[in-house]
């Protein structure tokens, strides 16, 4: 359920990494608390740099970030970094410990809990993330899947109230971004985070709320996924392919059986199902 604060509010945000690499310009929109939005678009387009100043590892050049009410400053970064957690491409990359226990903990020791609190939140996220039997592991014993879920498990342990996932599916395999999906759903489910998706994936794009997409350093839509899965310009500039659910419910219409395009793909089957029964 969506919140009726702003998780992010962007102003006229811009953002070069030199005079002869500009980024981003003049990119202006706001994320609603609780909600689950993806940014998508072309390679070299913006979005993990985006998700980069949304997280406060970059400063930007020109225009405001404000988050949950506090502008994103120099002043206030330190402040605002733990509310947000970010959840990376390659989850080796996040890896500290030298178990899956200890990098779990690695980020409850820097905020100086009390023990008893580190051990909790450690045991309730590993389970959480069904991990929990993972837990005196080597991170270089886990499959990828598992890596991901050890990594969205230290996130969570931090408890922040936005996530991150800056292409967390891109390097799994079908198995295991169906599972991250599910993990990202049942957050969203949760009422307790703002989620952005940086992603490619279209069935991550479809859960969603909204797609934001970024082309040229801009924004060139913001609209529902389902209506971004019927803009063939847009898909073809972001190198999508529409969900086959989404196809299909589209083949479906023009033959005059209207499924909604955000129905599931067991719904969608059904409709196909009803029509061939009826030929």
């Amino acid at each position: 359920m969506e919140g009726t604060g702003l998780a992010f509010e962007l102003q006229h945000v811009s953002f070069a990494y030199g005079p002869e690499h500009p980024v981003l310009n003049d990119v202006t929109f706001s994320i609603r608390q609780g909600s689950w939005v993806s940014l998508v678009g072309p390679n070299g387009c913006g979005k993990s740099t985006l998700a980069k100043l949304l997280g406060g590892l970059l400063a930007v050049n020109g225009g405001t970030i404000i988050v949950e009410g506090t502008p994103l400053l120099k002043e206030t970064v330190q402040q605002i970094r733990p509310r947000i957690g970010m959840v990376f491409q390659n989850p080796d990359n996040q890896f500290i410990g030298a178990t899956v226990e200890e990098d779990i903990a690695f980020g409850l020791e820097g905020r100086c809990l009390p023990r008893e609190e580190m051990v909790d939140r450690v045991k309730r996220y590993a389970e959480k993330l069904e991990i929990g039997h993972l837990l005196s592991k080597h991170p270089a014993e886990l499959s990828g899947g598992q890596k991901q879920r050890v990594a969205v498990a230290a996130i969570l342990a931090m408890e922040p109230g936005i996530v991150i996932f800056d292409e967390s599916s891109s390097m799994l395999d079908e198995k295991a971004r169906g599972e991250l999906l599910d993990i990202v759903s049942e957050m969203k489910q949760s009422g307790k985070y703002t989620i952005i998706s940086i992603t490619h994936d279209a069935e991550e794009i479809m859960a969603s709320d909204r797609a934001i997409v970024l082309r040229d350093g801009g924004i060139a839509a913001d609209l529902k996924p389902w209506d971004l899965f019927q803009n063939g310009e847009l898909l073809d500039s972001c190198r999508l392919i529409a969900p086959y659910r989404v196809r299909l419910a589209l083949e479906l219409g023009k033959q005059g059986i209207q499924v909604p395009l955000d129905r599931s793909g067991e719904e969608v089957a059904d409709a196909l199902w009803q029509y061939v029964s009826s030929k």
